[in-house]
């Protein structure tokens, strides 16, 4: 009986234990419409726009602060949030902000929010944003690229984003096509950065991501890192 008494008090003191540390870590990772819905009851919490400053100036969330999550300075510049108070962080697409959130939960932020999928699934939701008109590069308007994908020859529309490791890994190989298969397919390239509401409208919300059209007709599209071998045999 004394052991039976023994185990069971482990196993209580074991539950009361991870009940401690699970409210003491508050805060989930939320798809857009929650996360907004989540940003009007804590109107006094900080926003936190984790992209470069040029992501940010293109659109980014109201009110948000812009703090990059690859700069040596990250968590000095919070230095000034109270880490007892909720906080919601985002990027492009979610990676950075996961990784900014962690990191901020080891140091002793106990209520941190992301916003699941980044700003892509945001403006997927067609939630509003705001923008920093100044140096703002062109876009690619809907009109243009459907004038560039109505072709005879295949198109394969690449959209990247330079902070995108998979897209890295993937420009030797879609360069390669755009230089030795120029006669078969023609290559668009589209930072997604850059054209924010092309990507809206087209509902891409994942880097990278790739289009095939055939005879000006949607083929094939692949969402997220795709091999060479992959890629080349849907060329056929």
């Amino acid at each position: 009986m004394k052991i039976i008494k023994l185990i069971s008090f482990i196993i209580i003191a074991i539950d009361f234990s991870c009940s401690s540390i699970q409210s003491q870590n508050l805060g989930a990772r939320l798809p857009a419409n929650e996360f907004a819905e989540k940003i009007k009851q804590l109107p006094s919490a900080a926003v936190i726009d984790v992209r470069t400053a040029e992501e940010f100036s293109k659109g980014h969330l109201l009110n948000a602060r812009n703090i990059d999550w690859n700069a040596n300075d990250f968590m000095n510049r919070l230095s000034g949030l109270d880490k007892s108070k909720p906080v919601f962080v985002y990027c492009l697409s979610g990676g950075r902000s996961g990784a900014a959130a962690s990191h901020m939960r080891s140091e002793g932020f106990i209520e941190v929010y992301e916003l699941q999928g980044g700003i892509m699934k945001w403006r997927e939701a067609r939630l509003p944003e705001t923008e920093e008109a100044r140096n703002q590069p062109p876009q690619m308007s809907r009109s243009r690229f459907d004038s560039l994908t109505n072709s005879d020859k295949m198109v394969l529309v690449d959209f990247y984003a330079e902070w995108c490791v998979p897209c890295k890994k993937m420009k030797p190989y879609i360069d390669e096509i755009s230089t030795t298969m120029t006669q078969e397919i023609s290559v668009i390239r589209i930072n997604a950065d850059d054209s924010p509401q092309l990507c809206k409208e087209l509902g891409i919300a994942e880097l990278p991501f790739l289009q095939l059209y055939r005879n000006s007709v949607l083929a094939w599209t692949k969402s997220g890192y795709a091999s060479k071998e992959e890629l080349f045999s849907k060329l056929r």
